[in-house]
């Protein structure tokens, strides 16, 4: 028999959460409901769910530490976080938790199902083997490779446009602190010195390919400053781009 247990403060959203839940399971299973982190660690007391569903800011105590205090007496529950908060620090918290999922709201009713259907077929080989779930998550420097690769083909696609380091870690879901110094570790390089790499490269193609004016070259590369972009380029080639256009122009001769 499965106990879940759905912990989330919002009425209409535990209602929804509650009729995807009973949607998929036996008569014989038990759903359990609360607004309260407090009340979710004395309900998992008592009735011991496998499957737990978790808000994180809840009334009274918040989801991140409820869990903690529930995987004291239950280590091998299944859990998920649902939660509006994207920051990455929520994220390595529930890793050590060793939570099965970390979904961001609003949550499209097909991935829940999935889900859950995927927390069932757990709960059920927990059962059958009795040994801790193993963690889902990506070790903490796959993970890094990962969402550094997803940001970095980010950048490669916008770097002509205006773009800082808050909306890149915002589209990895990602504190920008946190990001900045992943990204140079993984990197060898800064968040700014990649980009202007990339801009410099493309405007020395443009030097090489067009007429067109310096000016107009420092528009197109994303450089909102056209002074600022001939410092830039000598700073990164020894000299300005017209030096490098007129050394191009001889070299196709």
């Amino acid at each position: 028999m499965n106990v879940v247990l759905i912990v989330e403060d919002e009425i209409l959203e535990q209602e929804f959460l509650k009729t995807m839940v009973l949607g998929e399971l036996s008569p014989e299973d038990k759903v359990l409901t609360t607004e309260s982190g407090i009340q979710a660690v004395q309900l998992a007391k008592q009735h011991r769910p496998n499957i737990i569903i978790m808000d994180l800011m809840i009334a009274e105590v918040d989801g991140l530490t409820a869990i903690q205090d529930i995987r004291k007496f239950l280590p091998n529950a299944c859990i998920t976080i649902l939660s509006a908060y994207s920051d990455f620090s929520y994220a390595q918290k529930a890793i050590n938790l060793k939570v099965f999922e970390y979904l961001l709201k609003p949550v499209k009713p097909s991935a829940f199902k999935e889900i859950f259907k995927k927390m069932l077929e757990i709960a059920h080989e927990e059962s059958m083997i009795s040994e801790p779930i193993e963690k889902t998550f990506l070790p903490l420097q796959e993970e890094h490779q990962s969402f550094i690769q997803e940001s970095v083909t980010y950048i490669q696609e916008h770097f002509k446009e205006k773009l800082t380091l808050e909306m890149t870690a915002s589209r990895v879901f990602m504190n920008p602190k946190y990001f900045s110094r992943v990204f140079k570790k993984e990197m060898g390089i800064s968040f700014t010195e990649f980009i202007i790499q990339l801009r410099i490269q493309y405007a020395c193609r443009l030097l090489e390919t067009t007429n067109y004016p310096a000016y107009r070259i420092s528009s197109e590369c994303g450089f909102s400053d056209p002074s600022y972009f001939n410092r830039v380029f000598c700073a990164q080639l020894n000299m300005t781009p017209q030096t490098y256009r007129k050394n191009s122009q001889a070299q196709q001769h």
